[in-house]
C-alpha cells in the first residue's frame, strides 16, 4: 500500500493592526506628545512581515470622555466592515475615559474578533480574562477623569480669584487680544457695536435692529445671520463697558452641559479691566430698558392666540408685536428673523381676530376684497364653504363676526 503525501499550505492570514492615540488639548507639549506616540507606533509595525499594519488614528484636543471624535469613529467602522483585526494603544486611558464607552466598543468588537491590546495594562480584550480586568481599569480610569476635572475647576477658581483672565474674542464683537492676553479694540468691529446699541437707544427693538444688519449683509462674528437673541446678548455683555464678569458659564459634571450661572458658583467683576467701547452711563441706560422689557414680557408669559396661529405662507408661528401707534399685530416669525428672502410675511391686527375661540394650531388666511383684508383660519373656511356654496358669507355666521372686519390702517414700521 502506497502512501501519498500532501503538502499543506499554512501560510497564515497576517494580521491587520492599526494603532489608536489621542491628546486631549492642543498645547505645544501635546501635540509634541501626539507626534511622538505616532513615530513609535510607526516605527514598531511598519517594517514588521508577519502583519499588515494599517496606520495610526489620533484625534488631537479632544476629551476621551467624549464620542464625538472623529478619527475614533472611522476606526470603529473601519472594524465594523472587516478591515482591522487588532487595535493597539498606549493604555485604556487614551482610548476612552469612561468605562460604559470602553466596555460598549470591546464587547462589540469581540463579537466579531476584533481584539484591541492596551498595552500599559497588557490586556488584550479576546482573551478569558480581559473583560474582567479591563472592567476595574476602566473605573479607575474614569474616577481620574473626575478628580482631574476637579483639579481644573479648582484651578480656573483661583484664576478668577486673582482676576486672570479666561476669555475667547471668537465669540464676541469689538476686541482682539494683543500677544500680552489683553484685550484691545478692533475698529472696524466696534463701529458695529456702537451702531447696535445706538439704535437700541433710539428706540429700536432687538427683532428690527437683527433684520436691519441683514439687509445691510453686516456678519456676525461667527459669519452667521442676526437674530434677536443674537442682538440682547450683545447689548448686555458687560466687556463693552470696560468690565470682564468671569465664571458666566460652568460645566454641570465631567462631561456635563454648559451651564448658565444663576449662583451655583461664585462670579468675580472686574472693572475698568480694558478700553470701554460703550460709556458705562450708556451701557447702563440699556440694562435698565432690557430688564423694563423682561419685567413686562413676565408679567405676561402668554397671550390669547400665542402658540395658536401658523403662517398661512410657511407655517411658522405668528408672533406677537405692538406698534409704535400701540396696536397689536400678529407678524411671522420666520418673516421677522429672516427677512422676504425666507417668507413674504403675513401681519394680522389683532382687533380683526379678537372674537376668534381657539384651543389648538390653526393657519391663519388672509384674503383681499376690494382692498379690504379679510381673515379666517383652516377648518373655518371649509365649514363656511359647505354652508353657503359659493355665495357672500352671511356677516351673521359663527366665523364672519370675527373673520371679517376690515384692516383699516395700514401701519409700516
Amino acid at each position: 500500500m502506497s502512501v501519498k503525501k500532501i503538502r499543506v499550505n499554512r501560510q497564515k492570514h497576517r494580521k491587520r493592526v492599526c494603532a489608536y492615540i489621542r491628546v486631549s488639548t492642543t498645547n505645544g507639549s501635546q501635540l509634541d506628545s501626539l507626534e511622538n506616540q505616532k513615530q513609535y507606533f510607526e516605527n514598531l509595525y511598519s517594517n514588521r512581515d508577519d502583519i499588515d499594519f494599517m496606520g495610526v488614528y489620533h484625534d488631537r484636543g479632544i476629551s476621551g470622555s467624549k464620542d464625538n471624535r472623529p478619527n475614533f469613529q472611522a476606526m470603529i467602522e473601519d472594524c465594523r466592515r472587516g478591515k482591522i483585526d487588532v487595535i493597539r494603544t498606549k493604555s485604556i486611558a487614551r482610548f476612552a475615559r469612561n468605562t460604559v464607552t470602553v466596555l460598549e466598543i470591546s464587547r462589540e468588537l469581540k463579537a466579531i474578533g476584533v481584539d484591541i491590546f492596551f498595552e500599559e495594562q497588557n490586556i488584550h480584550t479576546l482573551s478569558s480574562e480581559g473583560e474582567l480586568m479591563l472592567s476595574v481599569l476602566a473605573s479607575i480610569a474614569e474616577d481620574e477623569l473626575r478628580s482631574m476635572s476637579g483639579n481644573q475647576r479648582w484651578a480656573f477658581q483661583k484664576k478668577f480669584q486673582r482676576g486672570e483672565l479666561v476669555i475667547n474674542t471668537k465669540r464676541f464683537l469689538g476686541y482682539d487680544i494683543d500677544e500680552n492676553g489683553e484685550l484691545i479694540i478692533n475698529p472696524e468691529e466696534a463701529f458695529i457695536v456702537r451702531q447696535i446699541f445706538a439704535l437700541y437707544l433710539e428706540g429700536y427693538g432687538t427683532h428690527r435692529i437683527a433684520k436691519l444688519l441683514n439687509e445691510k449683509g453686516v456678519a456676525t462674528v461667527t459669519g452667521a445671520k442676526w437674530h434677536d437673541t443674537t442682538i440682547r446678548q450683545m447689548l448686555s455683555n458687560e466687556k463693552y463697558n470696560g468690565s470682564v464678569l468671569l465664571q458666566k458659564y460652568f460645566h454641570d459634571g465631567v462631561n456635563g452641559p454648559k451651564k448658565l450661572n444663576q449662583g451655583e458658583l461664585e462670579q468675580y467683576l472686574i472693572e475698568d479691566n480694558h478700553e470701554a467701547i460703550i460709556s458705562k452711563e450708556d451701557w447702563q441706560t440699556v440694562q435698565d430698558k432690557l430688564n423694563s422689557r423682561r419685567w413686562q414680557q413676565g408679567r405676561n408669559k402668554t397671550y390669547k392666540f400665542t402658540g395658536l396661529l401658523k403662517c398661512q405662507h410657511c407655517g411658522s408661528t405668528l408672533k406677537r408685536q405692538v406698534s409704535y401707534k400701540k396696536k397689536i399685530v400678529w407678524c411671522c416669525s420666520k418673516y421677522i428673523k429672516e427677512g422676504k428672502a425666507a417668507c413674504q410675511g403675513m401681519r394680522v391686527p389683532e382687533v380683526d381676530i379678537s372674537n376668534w375661540e381657539i384651543t389648538s394650531p390653526v393657519t391663519v388666511i388672509e384674503r383681499d376684497r376690494n382692498g379690504e383684508k379679510y381673515y379666517s383660519y383652516t377648518g373655518q373656511e371649509s365649514a363656511d364653504q359647505r354652508s353657503i356654496s359659493g355665495q357672500e358669507e352671511n356677516q351673521s355666521s359663527r366665523i364672519l363676526s370675527s373673520v371679517h372686519r376690515p384692516r383699516r390702517t395700514a401701519i409700516k414700521l
